[in-house]
């Protein structure tokens, strides 16, 4: 049979992403020290070389399913980014690739007791998984997306304003007026916040990266933790916790770069961060975000002297960038 996709292209030009997107599968990996199934989506696209016409696209699924058949049908010691890893190597090999990049979102369950009556609650997280695999070797980067609530530092600065100068005309003095104010949380609009964060190992990363820890740093970032079941004291907690600890959504980003830092102090120079922040506005049509992305030398250079980084090395620049 001729072999179409091998012909000469029309035109003699390599492209940068071909492939496969919007796969579904049902994959069982390793999550929290047990094998957890997850409904996942993927994406595994190659670069093509300017002197073939198509990629054959039958053979990306035949990795995936390959890939995927050693953790579902085998023992579960992938996590997703390992999976990522694997894929992206077969695929490159089958392919006749210089270059495969493969990444895969699955949607996870956590259990976890509300804050006040503790009354168990699932809540659903997204696990990213991403590799880049060239001959010279693999980058990749695990990540996670939790939700959140944040309180508007500057509309509370605004509420109580307001309120300092009714309760002087009330006759309140200054002192009990502050005790007042630091007594009571003031009021001020809220946003739903979708925070994601993203760490990248090099080739020789060693490191551990667990998700958990990643969701822990995610949420701790915002005003408050959200749960899908709660009961009324829950509700009270949640709020008021949220309304003693107001941020922007740019504080929620720099809180995500201090907890990796803090949390993984072991993390190589040239690991990559990418922390990610978009809050859903209450009293506006749009949303507002955030990001910040780069290496931890850039970063840790950046907190040390005070200087800001020439350079924000960019996700798909650190991804590409195998020695």
């Amino acid at each position: 049979m001729v072999d179409v996709q091998a012909q000469l292209p029309t035109l003699a030009l390599s492209l940068s992403r071909v492939g496969v997107t919007g796969v579904e599968k049902v994959i069982r990996l390793r999550q929290n020290g047990s094998e957890q199934l997850f409904s996942a989506r993927l994406e595994c696209v190659i670069e093509l070389g300017p002197n073939q016409k198509g990629a054959h696209m039958s053979r990306f699924e035949e990795v995936i399913n390959d890939a995927i058949g050693e953790v579902v049908l085998g023992e579960a010691t992938f996590k997703a980014e390992t999976l990522a890893e694997r894929i992206a190597q077969l695929v490159r090999t089958r392919q006749g690739a210089r270059r495969a990049e493969v990444s895969i979102e699955a949607r996870f369950p956590e259990h976890k007791p509300a804050p006040v009556s503790g009354i168990q609650t699932q809540e659903l997280y997204t696990l990213h998984g991403c590799a880049v695999a060239t001959e010279l070797g693999t980058r990749r980067l695990v990540g996670v997306t939790a939700q959140g609530i944040t309180a508007c530092p500057c509309a509370q600065e605004l509420v109580a304003g307001a309120a300092r100068k009714r309760l002087e005309a009330e006759g309140f003095d200054s002192e009990d007026i502050d005790r007042i104010l630091e007594a009571v949380p003031v009021a001020t609009h809220n946003q739903r916040g979708l925070g994601t964060l993203h760490i990248g190992c090099t080739e020789l990363c060693e490191d551990e990266i667990d998700a958990a820890a990643l969701l822990e740093i995610v949420e701790q970032s915002m005003s408050s933790e959200i749960y899908e079941l709660m009961k009324r004291s829950d509700e009270a907690h949640v709020v008021e916790k949220a309304h003693r600890r107001p941020r922007f959504v740019e504080d929620c980003v720099r809180e995500m770069v201090r907890g990796v830092i803090d949390r993984f102090p072991a993390l190589d120079d040239q690991a990559f961060v990418s922390a990610r922040q978009v809050n859903l506005e209450t009293i506006h049509q749009h949303d507002v975000v955030a990001e910040r992305f780069g290496t931890l030398a850039e970063i840790r250079s950046e907190l040390e002297t005070g200087i800001p980084a020439a350079v924000h090395t960019s996700r798909p620049t650190w991804l590409g960038a195998v020695p």
